[in-house]
């Protein structure tokens, strides 16, 4: 039987114990090993909780007898380090804890579920203790916690191992609720959570706890925290730590390359499959733009759970829970209406954005997190922009876009319901560009406001149709946007999937912009009478000398879409 796929499995053990397939990053551990209390902060879906779990197994005191099993086929189960399962294991998940009702529910939430935690692990250490000790349910965690550390230091126990996992995620559901006051209360100085990261604190300075390794999203609680906790190390900028989660592509090749030749998957097509992936789930540079790109690994193994069970392209390649995220947009520019305008208007029309790349060396705390000028800073951390250049961010991949060009649909009040079935099924019978753009025209841009026909161009038009297509036609089709090729880059491409009615189909599509003004004093001539020009051809027709390359059996057609402001369009095909 093939290996499975390990989506939805964030548990290491289980992993190991389903013959999942499981890509090595163990030799991070061996790196981490030098850092004191680190944090490690990176978008939903990179694969934290996984990492964590597997910190658990090569730690814990208890799964000694285990390691073999559990790691004799990786690099670090091969080549240990000294300092495996040495040591108690006190593993939380703050994600679990209930940010719904009040400050003192909500400490009383996070005691009951961390005391819990603390009792497993001192249940687990019950062999080594002199003297027994319980768990007082009646007090915090903090105190709880605190008396362990004192019976290591006096009992000369194995030192604890604390891993905290989400450790900023019931403080951002208070943030993103507009529970303001409540979140500045859980940082303060004489809150509990403040009190907690204190005693770990304390337990590091005393020996009693062996190091701290914490995981999140956001650097604005431990940053408002101040001196609760910091001694804490952030690796998340750091290079040697870019690609601890996440996939590169040469660990993508090698996995698919597996999955091939286990599940008896047609080769021919994998060019196809790798270009999809590519463009939704690729795409992320954390620390240099000038290095490889990581992919999102649990979105990856989204489409490969289900690409794996039909051995065909899912109709829908965005995981829906990645769309929670389209709440943090929300909030975090709902302060300013007309400055969360222009923000996603700069994304949607241009797909990058300036920031200052020093802003990403810095700290920052709930009131700068939500200042103008840390907007791409804010969204660089949530996953949703990544380093461009040296003075530019931009989207990583089209499932993002995607997630972008709902809010800007949602900020114009545009209808993406029903309207469009129609034209879609129209063009499924009989595939005609021309009649689909006229239809987009119609439909989607008459809907636009006169203030973005202010500032559009090449990519608004490219985007906005790009993502009505995906939205209706993801049945049939995949796309290309911004292939590159030797002669530069082709703005729009449909691919027909190969177990579909259009296998082998391949449009290229290039978007050309006038103004009004433009198209009046350049052109002299009306919409009706425009010609396709000399320049555009040639520039198309260097784009598919490289594509018939790579894919010469294909049937491929080129186009050339002229938009002139808010008038009209023409759509030529080139022979």
């Amino acid at each position: 039987m093939p290996k499975q796929i390990p989506y939805g499995i964030a548990n290491y053990k289980e992993i190991v114990e389903k013959d999942c397939y499981f890509i090595d990053k163990t030799p991070y551990i061996r790196l981490l090993e030098r850092v004191s209390n680190p944090i490690f902060l990176r978008p939903r879906k990179f694969g934290k909780s996984l990492w964590c779990r597997l910190l658990e197994c090569y730690y814990n005191i208890q799964q000694k007898e285990e390691f073999d099993a559990l790691f004799g086929q990786t690099d670090i189960g091969q080549n240990p380090t000294k300092l495996h399962n040495s040591y108690f294991i006190l593993h939380l998940d703050f994600s679990v804890i209930d940010p719904s009702g009040s400050l003192e529910e909500i400490e009383a939430s996070f005691n009951y579920v961390c005391n819990l935690k603390l009792r497993l692990t001192i249940g687990h250490a019950t062999p080594w203790l002199k003297q027994l000790y319980e768990v007082d349910e009646t007090k915090s965690v903090s105190a709880n916690l605190d008396a362990f550390l004192f019976a290591i230091q006096q009992q000369n126990l194995p030192q604890l191992y604390v891993i905290i996992d989400e450790y900023d995620n019931f403080a951002n559901q208070l943030v993103r609720a507009n529970k303001d006051e409540q979140y500045q209360r859980l940082v303060a100085d004489d809150s509990f959570f403040k009190t907690f990261f204190k005693t770990l604190k304390e337990g590091r300075k005393t020996g009693a706890i062996a190091n701290v390794f914490i995981t999140g999203v956001l650097p604005i609680t431990m940053d408002d925290m101040a001196s609760g906790f910091n001694v804490g190390t952030y690796i998340t900028l750091h290079e040697k730590f870019e690609a601890m989660l996440g996939f590169t592509q040469a660990e993508v090749d090698n996995l698919l390359d597996k999955i091939y030749q286990d599940y008896e998957i047609d080769p021919q097509n994998r060019d196809e499959v790798n270009m999809i992936i590519k463009n939704h789930y690729n795409g992320y540079q954390f620390v240099k733009y000038s290095q490889m790109p990581v992919y999102n690994s649990t979105i990856l193994m989204f489409f490969l759970s289900q690409f794996c069970d039909n051995k065909t392209i899912p109709d829908h390649l965005t995981d829906f829970n990645l769309k929670t995220d389209l709440s943090w947009v929300r909030r975090l520019t709902a302060s300013n209406p007309q400055k969360t305008e222009a923000f996603v208007n700069q994304l949607t029309l241009h797909g990058t954005i300036p920031y200052n790349s020093n802003l990403l060396l810095e700290k920052f705390n709930l009131h700068q997190f939500f200042d103008e000028g840390y907007f791409p800073i804010s969204f660089f951390y949530l996953g949703m922009l990544t380093q461009h250049d040296h003075f530019t961010l931009r989207l990583p991949n089209l499932n993002i876009r995607s997630i972008f060009l709902e809010y800007f649909n949602e900020i114009y009040h545009i209808d993406m319901t029903t309207r469009y079935a129609e034209m879609m099924q129209s063009f499924i019978n009989q595939p005609n560009l021309e009649l689909l753009f006229k239809g987009y025209w119609e439909k989607y841009v008459s809907q636009l406001p006169e203030v973005i026909f202010q500032q559009v161009n090449e990519n608004f038009y490219r985007t906005t149709f790009f993502d009505l297509c995906r939205q209706f036609l993801s049945h049939w089709f995949t796309w290309n946007v911004e292939r590159s090729y030797p002669q530069g880059k082709s703005d729009l491409e449909f691919v027909g999937k190969y177990h579909e009615k259009f296998a082998g189909l391949r449009w290229v599509i290039e978007f050309k912009y006038y103004s009004n003004t433009e198209l009046k004093r350049r052109f002299k001539t009306s919409i009706k009478n425009f010609t396709l020009q000399a320049e555009d051809t040639a520039q198309i027709k260097g784009y598919v000398e490289g594509l018939r390359e790579e894919y010469p059996k294909a049937n491929i057609s080129l186009f050339v879409i002229y938009c002139f402001g808010n008038q009209g369009f023409r759509v030529f095909e080139v022979n």
